[in-house]
């Protein structure tokens, strides 16, 4: 099979752990142990999460006082090579030594007309108190939103359009690469004016939407997104909590959940199965050899004419 695992962010970063790149690398570690075994019997691509370290990065940009903070964009591509540099090393570590694998800077298209441009809602960077949100000055133009007691930067997060490397990415895989791409949703990119000249854009677009795209663009078999929990909830971590095993894309929908959160993992896995007629699987990390299987995570099935089959086919 051809799987594109779609790392969440706890992979890279627990809740609570300090973002040094000791933790990251530990983490990443963790993560590539728990893929290794897939890579001897299927074609593997990866993509991931870069939050965090977005966030870090442009704390890190702002304090150059004399040369100037630097574009998201440029900031998206530094943390993609970062990581994807810890993930290939660590993949390598693991895997046989004849094994290739490959990061590819990635950049993603986005409509600069995109309504999301109208209503950042993305945040990024540090947090501040009302008063000290106040005082960023306004040159920076720098939007800020109340999260939770605090303010943080938001920027917007375009929807991705078209993957501009994507043929390297086929060209790789056919030749056995495990190739990891299109991290953090790419780097955010439109064509200038409408003319053939490409501009980096202040945007930092939806890792999971890009996953599903970048999953269709290859024509994956299967997309997985490993996060830090075993189901899809319904009322998580309430009374009622509900765990979602196998579903149907169309069943998926009717459902609503945090738009920070599990939102737009179920979006994606809803829209891959529907536009591909295959399955995506939303899933623990530890449990990424079942999840292949179809025996763990939350299952979104193209529909649920497909159960009977599938139920057969996994032995449930």
């Amino acid at each position: 099979m051809r799987i594109v695992i779609a790392l969440g962010g706890n992979a890279l970063l627990k809740r609570g752990e300090p973002m040094t790149a000791e933790v990251q690398r530990r983490n990443i570690r963790e993560a590539a142990v728990a893929i290794a075994p897939l890579a001897d019997e299927h074609e593997i691509i990866i993509t991931h999460g870069n939050g965090p370290q977005v966030g870090l990065l442009a704390l890190q940009s702002e304090c150059l006082k004399d040369s100037g903070s630097y574009p998201l964009d440029v900031i998206g591509a530094e943390s993609e090579g970062m990581i994807g540099y810890m993930i290939e090393q660590e993949l390598g570590n693991v895997l046989p030594e004849d094994k290739p694998i490959a990061t590819i800077l990635t950049m993603v298209e986005v409509d600069p007309d995109d309504p999301a441009f109208l209503n950042p809602t993305k945040f990024v960077g540090g947090i501040y108190s009302e008063s000290e949100a106040a005082k960023i000055p306004d040159e920076k133009n720098q939007i800020f939103k109340r999260d939770g007691d605090y303010f943080r930067r938001v920027v917007p997060s375009p929807a991705p359009l078209r993957i501009f490397e994507i043929k390297p990415i086929r060209w790789l895989i056919e030749k056995g690469v495990v190739v990891i791409c299109a991290g953090g949703g790419g780097i955010p990119t439109a064509f200038k004016d409408g003319k053939n000249c490409l501009a980096g854009v202040e945007a930092v677009i939806d890792k999971d939407l890009a996953a599903e795209l970048l999953a269709e663009e290859i024509n994956a078999d299967l997309l997985i997104m490993a996060t830090d929990v075993g189901n899809v909830c319904i009322n998580f971590r309430e009374a009622d909590e509900e765990r979602i095993g196998l579903i149907s894309a169309s069943k998926l929908k009717e459902y609503s959940f945090p738009a920070g959160s599990m939102g737009p993992k179920v979006e994606a896995a809803v829209k891959f199965a529907e536009n591909t007629g295959r399955i995506a699987v939303i899933g623990a990390l530890k449990d990424i050899d079942r999840i292949a299987k179809g025996e763990a995570g939350t299952v979104v099935l193209p529909s649920s004419d497909c159960m009977p089959e599938f139920i057969e086919h996994v032995g449930l």
